[in-house]
């Protein structure tokens, strides 16, 4: 991208962002543009570090639904629901899942081999 253009949309990627605010900052660093030019691509820096703030803080939220989870094996993707609000969990601690039942050997049923099924 050169200094003249501005896109519309900003990048999908933290890292593309970061990648263009870079390269910003070291325009704007060089001093080799002029005001006008330098306005614009300060411009674009905000509008490119607003979304990665933005991509930051979705990221953020995404990690404290899955660290927030009760157990670790019932670990569930879902989109942030901003309007949610927060329950404090009951008191009455959930019913525990069956445990799974472990393969026995023949040694320990009495035989002298090991098998799994």
């Amino acid at each position: 991208m050169t200094s003249d253009e501005t896109p519309t949309t900003p990048p999908s990627s933290f890292e593309q962002s970061l990648a263009q605010l870079e390269a910003i900052v070291g325009d704007l660093e060089e001093g080799r543009i002029g005001l006008e030019a330098s306005l614009q691509r300060f411009e674009e820096g905000v509008r490119l570090l607003r979304n990665c703030q933005s991509l930051l803080e979705t990221a953020e939220r995404r990690i404290e639904i899955l660290t927030s989870s009760p157990t670790a094996a019932t670990l569930e993707m879902a989109p942030f629901d901003a309007a949610a609000t927060f329950t404090e969990p009951s008191a009455t601690p959930p019913a525990a899942k069956p445990r799974r039942r472990s393969a026995k050997t023949d040694s320990e049923e009495g035989g002298g081999e090991s098998r799994l099924f």
